[in-house]
């Protein structure tokens, strides 16, 4: 699906040539005259045909005056970012047909936002994306291109190329995210990395048991021997900023199929754990963006692969493993592994001299009782770092909201046969679970992102979000426009949340 930036008055806005015209409404709209838009909109307020109230449509069918057969009035509210994603929703949905091919979105009603231009992008991207990998019979999506019209290109065009690079890169993650454990397999995962490293300024690198071995990842090593599969340890490096710079870090979870080990889940939606890669999909999301953009940053990406399998030679509750850090860890619960495949996978980082780490993981089930599907868990001792995603969240419309981190919560991990026990119980388990990974971040300007709320969705709506991809490129984005400022600062000492 290809989209095109044009300036369109609300007066061209009726000459464009497309199969289906969706027009964004705000609650500002006064009477107007002046060509068929203005008109159109005018008499179905007027007439209250198009009622208040934010995705609120009316569909006309050959309106005098526009060459589109369908035109979509759509109410957009006070046109936020966020009011415009939900309207372009509601109306993409009513002209999602095999004979709607070229569409055309009027934003020229609302003040030129960049931001609302990303929106309007994203969620036409979202309501037409169809997986059709492994399933034949699913016909693809049937739109090849969009127009997006605005008052003026040159106040949005930034925007506009951020918003298809970040589709691109969303639509990377949710291919790797949706495909089954047996079309994405640690393997897998490493060829669909070393094709993003035939890319400009993207270099891939994939270590194998007998590297990750003589790495001293213990922990990571421990999970991974249950299954046949044999892990990939995956590292890209984006090189387009200044040569030396310190590069983000994105850690992302891979285990691409969590049967739970020897502690075996329910089999009731054990099908949805194909989703336990979802962090590492949005790490591939975001190179896959990156690709597209280019902009002036080093990134590095670290992806440990391996499935948990609970076969002869799984770890057991009660085994002791040493991780690359040189702690010892006692295992409580074989299915709290995404944590040690991500202490070994930070303790690598550390070498990179990183200007941040900001790891992703679908890690607990705590943090989707705590925040349901909205909003991401947010961990860092580290104030700046956790302003920034924070930040970025609220701009991509990929929200995650920060949680605690006193140190009162890793009572509960103290073992008395390990230097930690890699569970601290069900209390506040998201909490305790960062705690455990913050012992491995040791003085790391580092963030702990658990997306196990947020990565995909369950029920008549099953399949991958994407996210935090939004999140991470404009994090990503955010420190390239501020080069050598902000998170690390050599010459002074790091800030740290209170606890």
């Amino acid at each position: 699906m290809d989209f095109e930036l044009k300036t369109l008055s609300p007066t061209s806005a009726a000459g464009l040539t497309v199969d289906a015209l969706l027009v964004l409404v705000p609650d500002t709209f006064g009477a107007a005259s002046g060509g068929p838009l203005n008109e159109l909109v005018a008499s179905a307020v007027r007439l209250g045909d198009l009622e208040s109230g934010v995705g609120k449509t009316l569909v006309c069918y050959r309106a005098p005056g526009f060459k589109a057969a369908r035109v979509v009035l759509v109410r957009s509210g006070s046109g936020s970012p966020a009011n415009v994603r939900k309207a372009v929703a509601a109306a993409v949905a009513l002209v999602k047909l095999p004979s709607v091919k070229k569409l055309g979105i009027v934003l020229s009603l609302l003040p030129d936002d960049g931001q609302s231009v990303r929106a309007a992008m994203q969620a036409c991207a979202d309501a037409t994306y169809t997986y059709t990998t492994t399933k034949p019979s699913a016909k693809g999506r049937a739109l090849q291109r969009v127009t997006v019209g605005v008052g003026k290109v040159a106040v949005v065009q930034k925007d506009f190329d951020i918003g298809k690079a970040q589709i691109a890169g969303v639509e990377f993650a949710k291919e790797w995210a949706n495909r089954p454990a047996n079309h994405a397999t640690p393997s897998m995962l490493a060829e669909a990395a070393r094709k993003l490293g035939r890319k400009p300024n993207i270099k891939t690198e994939v270590l194998g048991p007998k590297q990750v071995e003589a790495l001293a990842m213990g922990a990571f090593l421990a999970v991974a021997r249950g299954s046949v599969e044999p892990l990939r340890f995956i590292v890209m490096h984006y090189a387009g900023g200044e040569k030396g710079a310190s590069p983000v870090v994105l850690v992302g979870k891979g285990i691409t199929f969590d049967t739970g080990g020897i502690s075996i889940k329910p089999a009731a939606d054990m099908d949805e754990m194909k989703f336990d890669m979802g962090g590492a999909a949005s790490v591939l999301g975001t190179f896959a963006a990156l690709a597209e953009l280019q902009p002036a940053v080093n990134v590095v990406g670290v992806i440990p692969a391996c499935e948990n399998m609970p076969d002869g030679q799984a770890i057991k509750p009660g085994d002791v493993v040493t991780s690359m850090s040189g702690q010892t860890i006692e295992i409580l619960n074989t299915d709290a592994e995404g944590r040690l495949i991500l202490c070994d996978a930070l303790t690598y980082a550390a070498r990179l001299k990183p200007h941040s780490v900001v790891d992703i993981a679908t890690l607990t089930g705590a943090c989707v009782i705590a925040l349901g599907g909205v909003r991401s868990g947010l961990f860092s001792a580290r104030d700046d770092l956790a302003d920034a995603l924070h930040k970025a969240g609220e701009t991509a419309l990929d929200p995650c909201w920060r949680m605690p981190l006193d140190d009162e919560y890793a009572e509960g991990l103290k073992s008395n046969f390990a230097d930690m026990g890699n569970v601290a119980g069900r209390a506040g388990g998201a909490i305790t679970a960062a705690k455990f990974l913050e012992k491995f971040a040791a003085d790391l300007p580092w963030a702990h992102l658990d997306i196990a709320g947020t990565a995909w969705k369950s029920g008549a709506a099953k399949g991958s979000t994407g996210r935090p991809v939004p999140l991470l490129l404009q994090y990503v984005l955010d420190v390239a426009a501020v080069p050598r400022s902000g998170i690390v600062n050599k010459s002074a000492k790091p800030t740290r949340r209170k606890s």
